[in-house]
C-alpha cells in the first residue's frame, strides 16, 4: 500500500520524538540514576561528608537495587509508559533527597536512597525498551533503536559535566542541581509521552531487559554466563571508581572530574560505531574484541597511575561496555532463538553480581596497602586477568555465524 507524503512526514516525526523521548529517559536513569554517584563520591570524599567505606556500600547498594528493579520491571507489562514515568520521577525524588544527607544523616540514609534509585533506573530501562523498540518497529523504523542507547552515554558524559565544571562547588550542591536537571527530564519525557497514544501499551517480554524463568538455561551456556558476569566485574571498578582513581593523582576537580565526561562520551559514540561498522561481525567476536579492549583500558592504571592513563582507560572502557552489553544479549538470542529469556536471565543475574562483587571487593580489602597494592589497583588487577581470559576464550570459539 503506498504511503502517502504527509503520512510519511507524520510517521517520521513520530519516530523522531519516541527517540528523542527514549534518550532522554535513558539518559536521566542511566547517567543520573546508575552513575552520577561516580564522579560525586571524590568530591563527597574531599567535602568530608562520605568515607571510602561508605562510598563502596552506597554503590553495591545502588547495582543492588538495579538487579532488583530489573526483576520487578514486569509490573508494568500492561503499561510501560506508566512504569517509565514512575521510574523517572523516583530517580529525580531520590537524587534531591541525597543533596540533604550530608547534614547529620546516616551514611546508611544515602545508601538506602542509592538502592532506590537503582530500583527506578531498571525500570526506566526496561519500560524504555519495551515502548520504544516496539513502537518504533510498528512504524517500520526499527534502525533507529540503536539511538535510545546513545542517550545512556550522553547521559553520563552530561552528568560528567556537570560535576568537572562544578567541581569547586559542595558536593551537596552538584546533587541538588541533577535531581533539578532529572526533574527537567522526567517532566519533558512526560509530555512527550502525552502524544505517543496508544504506543504505549505492549508487553515488557518484547524488551531486552530479563525476567524470571521457571526453566533454567542449557547447561552448556554457562561459560557465556561467566563471560557476561565477567564483564559486570570488569568494567564496574573503573565506573565506579575512576573520577576518585584521578583524584589521588591531582586534587583540582576540574583535572580529575574530566575523565567522566570522556567516559560518557565514549560509550555514546561507541554505539553508534558498532551499529554502522560492525553489524557483519560475528556478535561473538565483537564481545571478545570490546572485552579485550576492556581489559587493556584496567591495565593501563596499572602500568602507571598518571592522568593521561586514567583519561585513556575512560576511553578504553566507556567505549566498550555498551558494546559489549549489546553484543552479549545478541548472542544469547542467537544462541536460543525459540525461548531466550531464561539464558538472558542468568547472564544478567551474572552480570549484576559481578556488578555488586566490585564495590564489594573494594570495601573488603579496606584503605591500607596489600603487598604494595591499594583495594583499588587489586580490583582493576583482578578485572584485567578475567576479562583477558574471557575475551580469549569468546575469540577462539567464535564461528563465522556466531
Amino acid at each position: 500500500m503506498d504511503t502517502s507524503p504527509s503520512q510519511s512526514a507524520g510517521r517520521d516525526h513520530m519516530s523522531r520524538l519516541i527517540v528523542t523521548s527514549g534518550g532522554v529517559a535513558l539518559a536521566v536513569a542511566m547517567g543520573i540514576g546508575r552513575f552520577a554517584f561516580t564522579p560525586l563520591m571524590p568530591l563527597m570524599l574531599r567535602d568530608g561528608t562520605l568515607t571510602a567505606a561508605a562510598g563502596a556500600e552506597w554503590a553495591a547498594s545502588n547495582y543492588i537495587g538495579y538487579l532488583l528493579g530489573a526483576l520487578t520491571a514486569a509490573w508494568f507489562s500492561s503499561d510501560p509508559q506508566r512504569g517509565l514515568r514512575l521510574a523517572l520521577t523516583g530517580v529525580a525524588l531520590t537524587t534531591l533527597a541525597i543533596a540533604g544527607t550530608g547534614h547529620g544523616l546516616p551514611a546508611w540514609v544515602g545508601a538506602l536512597l542509592r538502592g532506590a534509585a537503582g530500583v527506578f533506573s531498571a525500570w526506566a530501562l526496561v519500560c524504555t525498551s519495551a515502548w520504544g523498540l516496539a513502537a518504533l518497529a510498528r512504524r517500520q523504523a526499527p534502525q533507529l533503536g540503536a539511538w535510545l542507547y546513545v542517550g545512556v552515554g550522553l547521559g553520563i558524559a552530561l552528568a560528567g559535566m556537570l560535576a568537572w565544571l562544578g567541581g569547586p562547588q559542595p558536593a551537596r550542591w552538584l546533587w541538588l542541581e541533577m535531581g533539578l536537571l532529572a526533574t527537567g527530564g522526567a517532566l519533558f519525557v512526560g509530555l512527550k509521552l502525552r502524544h505517543a497514544g496508544a504506543d504505549g501499551v505492549v508487553a515488557v517480554a518484547s524488551a531486552p531487559g530479563p525476567g524470571p524463568s521457571p526453566r533454567p538455561a542449557a547447561p552448556g551456556h554457562l561459560p557465556l554466563v561467566l563471560c557476561y558476569g565477567t564483564f559486570g566485574f570488569g568494567y564496574i571498578v573503573p565506573a565506579t571508581f575512576l573520577p576518585a582513581l584521578a583524584r589521588q593523582q591531582v586534587s583540582d576537580p576540574l583535572l580529575f572530574g574530566f575523565t567522566w565526561p570522556l567516559f560518557g562520551l565514549a560509550a555514546a559514540l561507541s554505539v553508534v560505531a558498532a551499529a554502522r561498522y560492525l553489524s557483519a561481525w560475528p556478535r561473538r567476536r565483537v564481545w571478545a574484541l570490546a572485552q579485550g579492549t576492556m581489559a587493556l583500558g584496567t591495565a593501563l592504571p596499572l602500568a602507571t597511575p598518571s592522568l593521561w592513563a586514567l583519561a585513556t582507560s575512560a576511553v578504553l572502557v566507556g567505549g566498550t561496555f555498551m558494546v559489549a552489553t549489546m553484543a552479549g544479549l545478541q548472542l544469547a538470542r542467537e544462541k536460543l532463538p525459540a525461548n531466550p529469556t531464561p539464558l538472558l536471565a542468568r547472564m544478567t543475574v551474572a552480570f549484576a553480581a559481578g556488578q555488586i562483587l566490585g564495590p564489594l571487593l573494594v570495601r573488603a580489602l579496606g584503605p591500607g596497602l596489600v603487598a604494595g597494592w591499594d583495594a583499588l589497583t587489586w580490583a582493576n588487577a583482578a578485572a584485567t586477568v578475567l576479562l583477558l581470559v574471557s575475551a580469549a576464550w569468546l575469540w577462539r570459539g567464535a564461528t563465522p555465524s556466531s
